[in-house]
């Protein structure tokens, strides 16, 4: 891989459900002040959120790998995960991925989750509220998964949805009243969770009303592979309080 100087194009790739009707266009919004940064997708085969054998095969290395094959095609500069699996699967599932994807294709990878779960430890913060549209079952996992890694889930809201194109139905009215629940709580950060939701949108104007800042899964992702290809985080604007944190 070639790493980008300040005068090159920065290609980043996004590995993306095949269902999601958000990741694209947000993500793109979101690069929109950076002419040298654009994001270049593969999808694979994601359609139902649940915990059915079906539903968890879909998470197979073998998908990610071959949408990542055709994307290091682009010459990225680095992969991302744009998706929330290891939320229930565990987030060793992520850091597997991560090591696969560089072996496979020499391109460095980062995960939502993974981004998510950095900027909560490196700024400690560490009691927490989530908000997702995930079935019980699956917001449970999380819960769980989140309260193993030694964090304080205080507040959590989940819609029971098995989804995957239905979540980008949530309209950011409905998310921002679920943010507003939980806040309640006071916890030191709210995370939403999930790439096929207008969270990211919301983010900035959720932060203002409720003094609590608020990290979506999307901007997390795209976060990380902004800070692994060397560009100044803080000039992604208007899109919540991550993307200044530790620029």
């Amino acid at each position: 891989m070639n790493n980008p100087s300040p005068h090159d194009r920065v290609l980043l790739g996004m590995l993306t459900p095949s269902s999601n009707t958000v990741v694209e266009p947000i993500t793109s919004a979101m690069l929109s002040g950076l002419p040298e940064v654009s994001a270049h997708f593969g999808r694979f085969p994601v359609t139902e959120i649940s915990l059915r054998p079906a539903a968890l095969g879909q998470f197979d290395e073998q998908p990610f790998l071959s949408a990542a094959r055709l994307l290091a095609d682009a010459r990225l500069h680095a992969i991302g995960w744009n998706g929330t699996s290891a939320g229930w699967l565990g987030f060793d599932a992520d850091e597997r991925l991560c090591d696969r994807l560089l072996e496979e294709t020499g391109i460095p990878a980062c995960t939502s989750m993974l981004a998510l779960n950095e900027i909560l430890e490196t700024t400690d913060r560490t009691r927490i509220a989530l908000v997702s549209p995930y079935l019980d079952e699956i917001h449970e996992k999380m819960v769980g998964n989140y309260r193993a890694a030694g964090f304080d889930v205080v507040a959590e809201r989940h819609l029971n949805d098995r989804g995957n194109f239905s979540f980008s139905e949530v309209t950011e009215e409905q998310l921002e009243r679920m943010c507003a629940e939980v806040a309640e709580a006071r916890p030191q950060a709210i995370a939403i969770v999930c790439t096929n939701m207008r969270g990211a949108p919301i983010a900035e104007r959720v932060e203002a009303a409720l003094g609590i800042p608020v990290y979506d899964t999307i901007s997390t992702v795209v976060w990380k592979a902004l800070r692994m290809t060397g560009v100044d985080t803080a000039r992604v604007r208007g899109w919540g309080s991550l993307f200044r944190e530790l620029a």
